[in-house]
């Protein structure tokens, strides 16, 4: 049985994702990169938000014994991690200082954890709600 969670950390969790999200993209609308290369970061971060709400979805559905194929549940954990190491090949090689990296790393890093618990919340707030229970 899960616990509704606070509206503190419900307002917490939209901060952090609005924040990793609106930090990471005007950091590439302000920046000097190439189209091509704002395009990587942006499809970087789109893929990165889906596959961590994937794994929450099906990390959480295993626990309460909701079926879960073994294909999805790894895909989705092998999208999280490349999402990571492409994010990561990326800034190595990028042409940046070293502040502007870390800022896009943190950005990003920050965004997915806001969407992992924007996830959680939205599934704990539904809990027992009939028909949404299986939905989020």
């Amino acid at each position: 049985m899960y616990q509704k969670p606070s509206a503190a950390f419900v307002g917490a969790s939209w901060v952090a994702l609005g924040a990793g999200m609106v930090g990471f993209l005007v950091g590439l609308w302000r920046s000097e990169m190439l189209l091509n290369e704002k395009g990587y970061y942006f499809a970087v971060l789109m893929y990165g938000l889906f596959s961590v709400v994937s794994v929450q979805k099906s990390v959480r559905d295993r626990l309460e014994g909701i079926p879960v194929t073994d294909i999805y549940y790894g895909i989705s954990w092998f999208s999280t991690i490349l999402c990571i190491v492409l994010l990561a090949v990326g800034l190595w090689n990028a042409t940046l200082l070293p502040s502007e990296k870390g800022f896009y790393a943190f950005a990003f890093l920050l965004a997915l954890f806001g969407a992992i618990a924007v996830q959680k919340n939205t599934r704990d707030s539904t809990q027992g709600s009939g028909s949404e229970k299986r939905n989020s």
